[in-house]
């Protein structure tokens, strides 16, 4: 079966291949045919083309074209067209193409119609204008000959062709260079001070050329033109401004702007003026540092040849600095004491503190930077214990106070008073008063009928610019009754006018000191203040007695601060120089130009305060110059700079020791050492800022205050002691109260902590369990203060003070504790009544002791002279040989008797001095301290038997 299929196969495709071959065949002779035919078909056209194709192709003689850079058409006028006469016979009147010659031309030419012959110039690549601006080049047209093989082709004319490229603004305007500098004099105004110039680089005339300049910076007295030139439109001042700054740019005729303008500075030169050259208008001075030249490169420019004689003032000005200038910034009465002056000054406007606490709700006036001082708006007065009100005083005493008091608003003041003692009840008498009263300064002083009972001078006016003049002065009013004398920073005033008066009845009224007004306690319905003061008042301070010497008056106003020579000795004799006393005026005198410059430059400025007062101190020179044969030939101008005091590095004072003692009450009694391991200390910031490191450094403090906190101290009960041979050979002083004691006083730390060491609290009936102490100190007048110091006072009694005796504390080795025994006895009947007798006396006799010592403490003799606790001490060393007595109650009643008659007689044998020396070592206090815990302990258990 399959061989069958493949026969039947092979037999279909011999046959296929057959008929295939046949057609082929056909094919191959009718083509043959066909090409026969083409051939003769062709040389037979050619043959009539040959005859046809006459005439040359004609175009016009010149073109003029434009073209566009970066594009490739040409506008051609006349458009570019060929005609041929053997139009319109094909290929001999037709147009195949047009050629450009020159290989340089980048154009080519393309016909768009054979036909008509239309055709079209373009560039082969991109036209740069900048880089060739127009092109000259040869074109012709050729037909298309007498056949499609453009054979037998004829060429025109030769045309010339002119393009012009046409320009873009495609570039900016660029300066020459991107600064200029120009000077001018000033005070004249000039028509050109300098050009500047800017170009472009596009290929036209009109995106190539520089149509405008213009400034661009604002607010400026110069003026440009369109070619560049740049005037000033204003006369220049070279002290205003020295140096100008603007900004120009450029338009090309495109109105395309500069990329980058240029800088313009113009320089203003000065014309010769006298004036001083080379000194700085602030001056920075670090604290410390001592004395700062102010001008060391300065010099005078007279613009004239020789001079004769110059005068130079340099005056300081330190309104903005404390009271008026940086002073001690001490309490008044500590100062005065600092001067030389003699004790017993009252200090009324104090740093705010524990005792002295009747200025807490006053307004400081300036912050902590500055001296304190106290701001009085009309609304604020203080009243003045009557502990501290002086009572001592005479026909001689003395005031003084800083005061900076203004004009007082409306046409009729009011009087505004700084201190006023009036009555307190019933009646509304002024005894004496300081007050102002339309810019006028009046004293009141009222004597009563026990001193005479006639006219007598009562009122004493000033009237001084100072008063009003709203700038620090310091007053003192000194009496010497009938005659009152003013002294105002240390110039004396006397009273322009003086009113006598009566004298006031004498009566019992009590009297009420106030300060920034006065007290009206009658003929009022509501006791009030009155007659409100205005202003700022700092160390008002009343002492009985005058003060001693103008010496004194001018240290206690005298500034820390001002100016300086340094070395006046190398000026020799050809300046003569003046300083005044408060150092902030120095006045120079010289012919020499040159010296004159030597002298300025040596003066300084110095302040001598440890930490001065931050902020600026104002500086004016003025000058005035003689020429030869003139009085006065050229002015100089003044000029003012300001001396800038930086901030000072502020101390830290740190206090430290023990927080916490225990003591039972029975030893309150004796008085307890609060502070016995004081120690105070004050650090400040290294002032170069580099190693940042605390030192410790040495300097004074103001007070240092002991307060009781909780329940105030009980009278006649509880109290603070100090033995005034504590504040032997020292600048202190201490004040006592309920709540507390201050001491004050300008002095070293190292005696204040000797002094507080030395403080004792006794307490004759303990009953808090626990009393608090808080100890801070100060300096500067309450500018810096210390931490607070805590110390708690734990108290035990009864059981409490026994138990914690017999744990703290081994019996003395002297002492032999016998301990009773117990025997069987038949003669027990009778040892009984005679131990019992025995027992009987010996309590009797401590009972007569202890009544003898509670007498003697409670002495007001004793209390007066008791400020430390020595006496008791050496009292209860006394006492020790009855507190030492112990008993057995198996000795016989006549042993018994005999022993306490001995002991009383070693007892009056040995009776203590109370007036022997008070200073015994700590140690030494601890061991008496210790035997007296012993001896109580002793002592109660031989009572228990009582």
């Amino acid at each position: 079966m399959f061989f069958k299929h493949l026969t039947k196969s092979s037999h279909c495709v011999s046959v296929r291949e057959i008929r295939k071959n046949r057609k082929d065949r056909r094919s191959f002779t009718t083509m043959k045919r066909i090409l026969v035919l083409m051939l003769l078909a062709l040389g037979l056209s050619c043959v009539r083309a040959h005859r046809v194709n006459k005439h040359k192709p004609w175009i016009e003689s010149s073109y003029h074209g434009v073209i566009t850079e970066n594009s490739d058409v040409v506008l051609l006028d006349p458009p570019l067209v060929a005609l041929d006469k053997d139009a319109p016979v094909p290929y001999a009147g037709e147009i195949c193409g047009f050629h450009v010659h020159g290989l340089s031309a980048p154009f080519e030419a393309v016909v768009l119609n054979r036909t008509s012959g239309e055709g079209r110039l373009r560039a082969r690549g991109p036209i740069d204008c900048e880089r060739q601006r127009e092109f000259t080049f040869i074109i012709q047209a050729r037909d298309c000959g007498t056949g499609p093989e453009g054979h037998g082709e004829k060429r025109s004319h030769k045309a010339v062709v002119h393009v012009e490229v046409g320009d873009v603004n495609e570039f900016s305007p660029v300066f020459g260079q991107l600064e200029y500098h120009g000077s001018v004099t000033e005070g004249k105004v000039y028509d050109s001070i300098l050009q500047v110039q800017a170009s472009d680089q596009d290929c036209s005339p009109q995106y190539s050329q520089i149509c405008n300049y213009q400034i661009t910076s604002q607010d400026t007295a110069f003026a440009i033109d369109r070619n560049g030139n740049i005037r000033n439109t204003a006369s220049l001042n070279f002290d205003k401004k020295s140096h100008y700054k603007i900004h120009v740019t450029a338009f090309d005729c495109g109105q395309k702007r500069a990329a980058q303008d240029a800088v313009v500075h113009i320089h203003v030169q000065p014309i010769c003026k006298p004036g001083w050259q080379g000194w700085s208008k602030l001056i920075d001075y670090e604290p410390g540092t001592g004395s700062k030249l102010l001008f060391p490169k300065m010099h005078l420019e007279t613009c004239v040849g020789w001079v004769s004689w110059i005068r130079t003032t340099v005056e300081l000005e330190t309104s903005g600095a404390g009271r008026g200038c940086d002073r001690q910034s001490h309490s008044e009465r500590a100062l005065q004491k600092l001067c030389g002056a003699s004790s017993g000054s009252t200090d009324l406007l104090p740093a705010p503190s524990g005792v002295f606490n009747w200025t807490a709700t006053l307004v400081a006036d300036g912050g902590r930077d500055s001296d304190l001082s106290y701001r009085f708006d009309g609304r604020q007065a203080a009243k003045i214990p009557d502990w501290v009100v002086p009572q001592n005083l005479t026909d001689q005493f003395t005031i003084t106070t800083w005061m900076k008091h203004g004009p007082s608003p409306g046409q009729r003041a009011e009087k505004e008073t700084l201190l006023c003692n009036s009555d307190k009840t019933e009646m509304n008498r002024h005894h004496y008063s300081l007050y102002v009263h339309n810019c006028r300064l009046v004293f009141l002083l009222r004597t009563d009928y026990t001193q005479t009972d006639s006219f007598r001078p009562a009122e004493f006016h000033w009237k001084l610019e100072q008063i009003c003049d709203k700038e620090w002065h310091y007053y003192v009013i000194s009496v010497d009754f009938p005659v009152v004398t003013l002294y105002v920073d240390g110039v004396t005033y006397d009273p322009y006018l003086v009113t006598d008066d009566w004298p006031i009845h004498s009566s019992q009224i009590d009297l009420q000191l106030t300060v920034g007004a006065c007290w009206q306690g009658g003929e009022v319905s509501k006791a009030k203040f009155t007659q409100y003061f205005r202003g700022s008042l700092s160390g008002l301070t009343i002492r009985s007695g005058k003060i001693a010497s103008q010496k004194i008056i001018s240290c206690l106003q005298t500034c820390k601060e001002g100016l300086d020579i340094t070395s006046p000795e190398s000026l020799r004799q050809r300046i003569k120089f003046h300083l005044n006393p408060a150092q902030s005026l120095v006045v120079m005198e010289g012919e020499d130009l040159e010296q004159m410059n030597a002298a300025l430059r040596k003066v300084s400025y110095i302040n001598s305060r440890q930490f001065p007062t931050k902020g600026a101190r104002h500086l004016r020179i003025s000058t005035a110059v003689q020429c030869f044969g003139e009085d006065v030939c050229i002015s100089v101008p003044d000029i003012e700079a300001v001396v800038m005091v930086m901030q000072p590095s502020e101390p830290r004072i740190i206090i430290t020791g023990a927080e916490h003692l225990t003591v039972p009450a029975s030893n309150l009694a004796l008085g307890l050492s609060l502070f016995r391991d004081l120690h105070i200390i004050s650090t400040v910031t290294n002032t170069d800022h580099r190693s940042g490191a605390l030192k410790e450094i040495a300097h004074n403090l103001d007070y240092c205050d002991i307060m009781v906190l909780g329940e105030e101290l009980r009278a006649g009960l509880e109290s603070l002691e100090l033995h005034h041979s504590a504040l032997l050979g020292k600048h202190l002083e201490y004040a006592n109260s309920s709540t507390g004691m201050s001491i004050y006083g300008v002095d070293s730390i190292s005696h204040y902590t000797e002094v507080i060491r030395q403080v004792r609290y006794q307490s004759r009936q303990a009953v808090d369990s626990v009393r608090t102490f808080r100890l801070t100190c100060s300096e500067l007048n309450g500018r810096y203060t210390s931490d607070q110091y805590m110390l708690q006072v734990n108290i035990l009694h009864g059981e409490e003070a026994f138990e914690h005796v017999n744990h703290a504390m081994a019996p003395p080795k002297y002492m032999q504790i016998i301990h009773p025994t117990v025997t069987e006895s038949n003669s027990y009947s009778l040892v009984v009544p005679a131990v019992a007798t025995a027992v009987i006396v010996v309590c009797i006799a401590a009972l007569l002791v202890v009544l003898l010592s509670v007498y003697y403490l409670n002495q007001p003799e004793n209390q007066e002279h008791i400020h430390t606790h020595t006496l008791p001490e050496k009292q209860a060393e006394c006492d020790r040989s009855f507190l030492s007595i112990t008993v057995n109650p198996l000795e016989s009643f006549q042993e018994l008797q005999s022993a306490e008659e001995v002991t009383e007689e070693e007892d009056e044998e040995d009776d203590c001095d109370i007036s022997t020396s008070e200073s015994d070592s700590d140690e030494e206090e601890t061991a008496m301290s210790s035997i007296h815990h012993q001896t109580r302990m002793q002592w109660g258990t031989s009572t228990s038997h009582c």
